[in-house]
């Protein structure tokens, strides 16, 4: 299996990035096309476990979008093949003592990549 195929790198690095400016700036419509449509999607948040897509679009849906901007400390996205990537990202959030992580398994489908199965974290201030 081939890791980090360029152009495949390229495109999970686009559709990450637009994930987070959609993710910052509460573009719902963005965050819910860039999930898989599936019961099989998870989401575990930091004080949330969703299991299927419509959980996913519920709680999206239902989230304050206050608080949302956030620096990124450390990206590392890797690439397994050409449909199949991981993307981890090391966040603090504007005015947080608290750090966070954010894991992300994209799989390329017909309709473009999308996030299978996703984990954020706040690590202990």
């Amino acid at each position: 299996m081939d890791i980090n195929i360029p152009e495949v790198l390229r495109e999970v690095e686009q559709v990450s990035a637009r994930y987070e400016q959609a993710l910052v700036s509460n573009d719902v419509a963005v965050l819910d096309e860039l999930f898989w449509d599936s019961p099989h999607t998870l989401r575990y948040g930091v004080g949330e476990n969703l299991y299927g897509y419509q959980a996913i679009q519920a709680f999206r849906a239902a989230r304050p979008a206050a608080g949302l901007a956030r620096a990124n400390l450390r990206t590392v996205i890797t690439t397994y093949g050409h449909d199949f990537a991981t993307v981890n990202i090391e966040f603090q959030r504007t005015g947080a003592s608290r750090s966070g992580r954010q894991s992300q398994t994209w799989m390329r489908t017909g309709a473009g990549w999308k996030v299978v199965s996703a984990h954020v974290s706040l690590l202990e201030g």
